[in-house]
Protein backbone atom coordinates (compact mmCIF):
# COMPACT_ATOMS: atom_id res chain seq x y z
CA UNK A 1 0.00 0.00 0.00
CA UNK A 2 1.46 3.42 -0.84
CA UNK A 3 0.97 6.70 0.33
CA UNK A 4 -1.61 7.39 -2.74
CA UNK A 5 -3.55 4.70 -1.75
CA UNK A 6 -3.51 4.98 1.86
CA UNK A 7 -4.56 8.39 1.07
CA UNK A 8 -7.43 7.59 -0.70
CA UNK A 9 -8.61 5.14 1.88
CA UNK A 10 -8.50 7.66 4.58
CA UNK A 11 -10.03 10.00 2.50
CA UNK A 12 -13.56 8.27 1.85
CA UNK A 13 -13.67 5.53 5.35
CA UNK A 14 -12.06 8.54 7.14
CA UNK A 15 -14.76 11.30 6.14
CA UNK A 16 -17.77 8.16 6.85
CA UNK A 17 -16.37 6.97 9.84
CA UNK A 18 -16.38 10.58 11.52
CA UNK A 19 -20.20 11.41 9.97
CA UNK A 20 -21.28 8.63 11.66
CA UNK A 21 -19.48 9.22 15.23
CA UNK A 22 -21.50 12.76 14.71
CA UNK A 23 -24.49 11.23 14.42
CA UNK A 24 -24.14 9.15 16.53
CA UNK A 25 -23.07 12.12 19.48
CA UNK A 26 -26.03 14.20 18.47
CA UNK A 27 -28.42 11.19 18.40
CA UNK A 28 -27.40 10.60 21.97
CA UNK A 29 -27.31 14.02 23.44
CA UNK A 30 -30.88 14.18 22.03
CA UNK A 31 -32.22 10.78 23.95
CA UNK A 32 -35.31 11.76 25.53
CA UNK A 33 -33.67 9.96 29.04
CA UNK A 34 -30.67 13.09 28.73
CA UNK A 35 -33.12 16.02 28.33
CA UNK A 36 -33.19 16.46 32.33
CA UNK A 37 -29.50 16.53 32.36
CA UNK A 38 -29.21 18.63 29.39
CA UNK A 39 -31.30 21.46 30.99
CA UNK A 40 -29.93 21.33 34.17
CA UNK A 41 -26.12 21.74 32.07
CA UNK A 42 -27.91 24.49 30.38
CA UNK A 43 -29.12 26.23 33.51
CA UNK A 44 -25.46 25.68 35.50
CA UNK A 45 -23.88 29.18 34.42
CA UNK A 46 -27.26 30.34 35.58
CA UNK A 47 -27.37 29.30 39.38
CA UNK A 48 -26.16 31.26 41.70
CA UNK A 49 -24.97 29.27 44.48
CA UNK A 50 -22.93 31.67 46.01
CA UNK A 51 -24.75 35.03 45.91
CA UNK A 52 -22.68 37.74 46.29
CA UNK A 53 -23.17 40.05 49.63
CA UNK A 54 -24.82 43.49 48.78
CA UNK A 55 -22.10 45.76 49.32
CA UNK A 56 -21.77 49.92 49.61
CA UNK A 57 -19.88 50.57 46.04
CA UNK A 58 -19.83 54.16 47.42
Amino acid sequence: MNYNEFRHFADSWGLVFMGLTYLVLVGWALLPRNRAANRAAARIILDDDHPAKERDNG
